[in-house]
């Protein structure tokens, strides 16, 4: 197994799961603060390691029209925040362009590369250079045997410290299919492998000039990743998924006073699943 750690957090498809959560896009400094708090205080009590998740940008909206998020200069300041008040706490976030990597890689631990961006080889590269733990997620179009070559190339820059992410494969038009065989397929070479819950349900373009979604079926495609033997969980979560001040993915985030719940019940699950994994 390819094992590394994220501050004292071990990554790895034989450890418990690391549970990546929080709003999709970051609608303020109040907002994202209070989001850390009931997220830690959450997995605090739940024994559940924990990285922070929030996008300052949102580049690939579906409609012109769409909000975006507070921008590259106000999301430095609110990570820088975040780790202030809440003791170097790890954060993971989106990136979009190279010189993205540059801005982010003294405030936040984990780079994740949007599955629309998973082969472009310069942000891979760019990624790669920072040192930081990166978190790849597949294209919809890619077959899960692909991601061996996006893995390999982040690696022959230099940077092993890699994780894939599925997020679900393109099924006709505006929907989405898991593939569970592709999990044990990315897992084969060590590969620490998240399970992006909520993406899963999401419904693309469905509602024409935004993406739709189904999350209620989160938690199930959630319990079925970890019983296998995955590395975490990717999660987006919000206190009003569908209320007006919501940037993205409202139809397909889970409610945050429904995670609790949900996380109890994963965390069974993992047990089942570190205890018999499925490999190939």
């Amino acid at each position: 197994m390819n094992t590394f750690k994220i501050q004292n957090i071990e990554v790895s498809n034989d450890k418990p799961f690391v549970l990546l959560a929080g709003p999709c896009a970051m609608e303020s400094m109040e907002h994202a603060l209070e989001s850390v708090k009931t997220l830690k205080e959450m997995t605090d009590r739940l024994g559940i390691p924990f990285i922070f998740k929030s996008s300052f940008d949102k580049a690939n909206r579906t409609s012109v029209n769409s909000k975006r998020g507070v921008g590259l200069e106000e999301g430095v300041k609110i990570f820088r925040e975040i780790k202030k008040q809440f003791n170097n706490i790890p954060i993971v976030t989106d990136i979009h362009l190279p010189e993205h990597c540059e801005a982010l890689k003294d405030v936040v631990d984990v780079l994740q590369v949007p599955a629309f961006l998973c082969r472009q080889s310069d942000l891979l590269k760019a990624a790669a250079d920072t040192g930081l733990a990166i978190n790849v997620k597949k294209g919809q179009f890619l077959s899960p045997q692909e991601m061996e070559n996006v893995i390999n190339k982040i690696k022959a820059y230099g940077n092993d410290r890699v994780m894939a992410c599925e997020r679900g494969t393109s099924f006709g038009y505006n929907n989405l299919v898991n593939d569970f065989k592709g999990i044990p397929v990315m897992a084969k070479e060590g590969t620490p492998v998240i399970f992006d819950a909520t993406h899963s349900c999401q419904q693309p373009g469905g509602k024409g000039a935004t993406s739709g979604g189904n999350s209620e079926f989160a938690p199930i495609l959630a319990r079925c990743a970890l019983s296998i033997g995955i590395a975490g969980v990717f999660v987006e979560t919000h206190e009003d998924p569908m209320g007006e001040q919501v940037i993205s993915d409202g139809p397909n985030m889970i409610p945050m006073g429904e995670l609790e719940s949900v996380l109890k019940t994963l965390k069974e699950f993992d047990t089942l699943g570190k205890r018999y994994p499925a490999r190939i």
